[in-house]
């Protein structure tokens, strides 16, 4: 066979198809739609990772929103105690400020008992009248004892606002005890008073 035949055997068989390569595929653009299918993918997930956190917050805010029905019950309860001032089964006829001094004859001297609200309670079962006078804040008893016939109200020497008298049995400190006592007013007008209420209440027991 002669090189001319061989070249023409040669140009006339057919070529075989060779299989596809990687660059076939780059150029119908497979890669590209690969790459669109994970966008796609990727874009669901973040929008359920978003749609679930959007939920958790509602939930949490709704959550703070709700105050909570907390009840505790006491430990130990406590009953209403009515405290008692021997007051309930008297009436109150006066009450004024005042000032109280009682005299020690021992020092020889006055000193204060309190300041406050002295008050005339009539009894109301027996009609007697005392004197009661407790001390501001404290609210401690500083005079407490009945009005009888024989005691007078006898001016201060120098003030026409207080009264200087004697007791036989004033219970303010727990025992009966003679006392001479001295009350100052904050003006003549509320001294006046005083000695008014003092004068009936002893023209009561004579009758």
């Amino acid at each position: 066979m002669s090189s001319e035949e061989t070249k023409k055997n040669t140009e006339e068989k057919p070529s075989i198809p060779q299989p596809p390569t990687s660059n076939v595929f780059s150029m119908f653009g497979a890669k590209k739609e690969t790459k669109q299918e994970d966008d796609k993918e990727t874009k669901e997930v973040e929008k359920k990772e978003e749609g679930k956190q959007e939920k958790e917050e509602n939930e949490e805010e709704g959550a703070e929103e709700e105050e909570p029905d907390v009840h505790f019950e006491p430990v130990v309860k406590l009953e209403k105690v009515d405290v008692k001032t021997n007051e309930e089964n008297e009436e109150v006829l006066y009450k004024v400020r005042a000032k109280l001094f009682r005299f020690h004859p021992d020092a020889k001297e006055w000193k204060e008992r309190g300041t406050g609200d002295v008050k005339f309670l009539k009894h109301k079962g027996t009609g007697r009248t005392r004197i009661l006078m407790r001390r501001d804040k404290t609210l401690k008893i500083c005079a407490n004892h009945l009005i009888a016939a024989e005691y007078d109200l006898k001016p201060n020497i120098g003030s026409d606002r207080s009264w200087v008298y004697t007791v036989t049995a004033d219970i303010s400190d727990g025992e009966p005890e003679a006392q001479t006592l001295a009350i100052r007013f904050a003006n003549k007008e509320n001294a006046n008073a005083f000695k008014e209420h003092f004068d009936k209440a002893k023209s009561e027991i004579k009758k």
